[in-house]
């Protein structure tokens, strides 16, 4: 399946059913104005009452009839709704709802969802409530009403589990699929967990927005619970999955040697392998949320007593109109303009508060040349929309730059189905020209090697899958992953099709030797030497 998101499609639009058919029979009848209840969120309200009554009777394993019902809507007008109708009303009312509107008049109801493997819509049974005969007093016949699985399930989807018990149930379901080995399982839980990391990083997000633009429209009680469900994702989570990402190394390691020294691996067997790579790409990605979330969770706190302190203080400032207070005084006595600094000094003679800043210390410390690449983004020149231009058009030809290089290095190793950096050496050597296209300047050659000797493992079609579950901003600056994929899907490269590319593998060759580059111009026109691993490019 071209869209992995759609695969459970079908159990998705079975709970959708589940609120539309019970809209769709309680909605436009006229049953209701008889009662009094005009407006839909009336009528919606009574009918989950009702329901919850009636699940409560059926955890209790208590009898649940008519006049059950009747009474209980009884209890709930005469307390809360106060519309005037009688106990004979209030039964009759129930009757419509559990009849009518939970039943359907008896009639079966179906939801047609969509199922996206088959290509097909899938009608889905719903029954929301059944009933069972009972006897009362032992002689008497009734009607008792529970609820069925799909009532259940409704109920309970209304009122989740508390936010900061999510992560901790999410990741007790992963630990069990990871113990039992269940890979498959454990992929769609980690998923899990990585998308409530990043709920709650923009729940603090658009906390500290709301706190910038009116800190007293953020009450105590939002930033409290906000608090605790922050401390739930950032308690113990990094030893935790730092653990997790340890193991799944593990095993992976452990398939790969096998695949290496004992034997190939099965089709099964490569699905695990592949699962693993996926479940460690996760919780590397889930870590990074965590730190994030750790930043975000200071932030938001320094934020939020500056914000009530500063407005605090503005309850003791003493205001007065600069017009009546100033300007008028002077036009009066002119001779106050000799004094007015005395006016104006105040101002100018503030003290400068000095903090110290924990969280930037605990950033990362990034290079000096990145350093030196974000600096130049301030705006030099009065006109910004050229400057940004000029930017934009540098920012491309780097890119360019990185995407010949790796384009060359991809088709030297697709020719002969590998390419070693002794061999490389060789082709430059005897071209000038692909020589500059391979080996543009020191930094470009350097990190596209480091970036493929870091993934050892690339499979295109993994990248693929991904790409298509996720919509990610387009990266101004280098990304393999990306950049393979735009060079294998959307061109071809001397005569060779890169589209036939499956996996690329680069590892370091057996005889450890050292291959050296000579004569390589760096960014400021010196010429250097390059000397790195002999390592082998095999394309599959």
């Amino acid at each position: 399946m071209q869209y992995e998101f759609l695969k459970q499609f079908t159990r998705r639009m079975k709970h959708v059913g589940m609120y539309a058919l019970l809209l769709q029979n309680g909605m436009a009848k006229q049953t209701w104005k008889q009662y009094g209840f005009m407006k839909a969120d009336e009528q919606i309200n009574l009918i989950f009452a009702v329901m919850l009554y009636i699940m409560e009777q059926s955890l209790r394993e208590e009898s649940c009839t008519m006049d059950d019902i009747g009474a209980y809507i009884d209890n709930l007008n005469a307390g809360y709704f106060r519309k005037n109708m009688s106990y004979d009303d209030c039964k009759k009312l129930g009757d419509f709802v559990v009849n009518v509107i939970l039943s359907n008049e008896g009639r079966a109801m179906y939801f047609e969802g969509y199922d996206f493997d088959s290509r097909t819509y899938k009608s889905m049974n719903i029954s929301y409530i059944a009933n069972r005969v009972i006897y009362v007093d032992e002689s008497v016949k009734r009607t008792s009403y529970y609820l069925t699985e799909d009532g259940y399930n409704l109920m309970l989807s209304t009122l989740e589990i508390e936010n900061n018990m999510k992560l901790t149930i999410h990741e007790m379901i992963f630990k069990m699929h990871l113990e039992k080995q269940s890979y498959d399982k454990a992929v769609d839980e980690i998923k899990n967990v990585f998308n409530f990391m990043r709920i709650q990083l923009q729940k603090i997000e658009e906390a500290m927005l709301r706190v910038r633009r009116n800190a007293l429209s953020y009450s105590v009680a939002d930033y409290e619970a906000l608090m605790l469900e922050n401390m739930a994702a950032i308690g113990d989570t990094k030893e935790t999955f730092t653990g997790y990402r340890e193991m799944v190394r593990l095993r992976a390691a452990e398939l790969e040697q096998q695949n290496i020294n004992v034997r190939k691996l099965d089709a099964r067997e490569e699905e695990k392998l592949d699962n693993l790579r996926i479940i460690e790409r996760y919780l590397n990605r889930t870590l990074d949320e965590h730190q994030k979330i750790l930043n975000l969770h200071f932030d938001l706190k320094l934020l939020y007593d500056r914000e009530l302190q500063s407005l605090a203080q503005m309850s003791l400032i003493q205001r007065f109109s600069i017009r009546t207070e100033l300007y008028d005084k002077i036009l009066e006595q002119p001779r106050y303009l000799e004094n007015i600094d005395l006016f104006f000094r105040p101002l100018f003679h503030q003290q400068i508060p000095k903090i110290y800043n924990l969280n930037k210390c605990m950033e990362l410390q990034r290079p000096v040349r990145k350093k030196a690449e974000e600096d130049a983004g301030e705006l030099l020149d009065f006109d910004e929309r050229q400057w940004q231009d000029e930017l934009e058009r540098k920012k491309r030809e780097k890119l360019k730059r990185y995407e010949d290089s790796l384009a060359f290095i991809i088709d030297a190793a697709l020719e002969k189905g590998s390419l070693s950096m002794a061999e490389l050496k060789v082709l430059l050597e005897q071209d000038d020209k692909a020589r500059e296209t391979c080996i543009p300047s020191i930094d470009v050659f350097k990190e596209i090697m480091v970036e493929l000797i870091k993934n050892r493992e690339i499979c295109i079609e993994t990248l693929r899958k991904e790409k298509s579950e996720f919509i990610t901003e387009q990266a101004s600056d280098f990304q393999l992953n990306d950049m393979l994929l735009s060079l294998t899907e959307n061109s071809t490269g001397n005569g060779r099709d890169r589209r036939k590319i499956r996996k690329i593998f680069t590892e370091r060759t057996k005889d450890g030797s050292v291959v050296s580059f000579a004569h390589i111009q760096d960014d400021f026109g010196n010429e250097r030497t390059i000397r790195c691993t002999n390592v082998m490019i095999r394309i599959e």
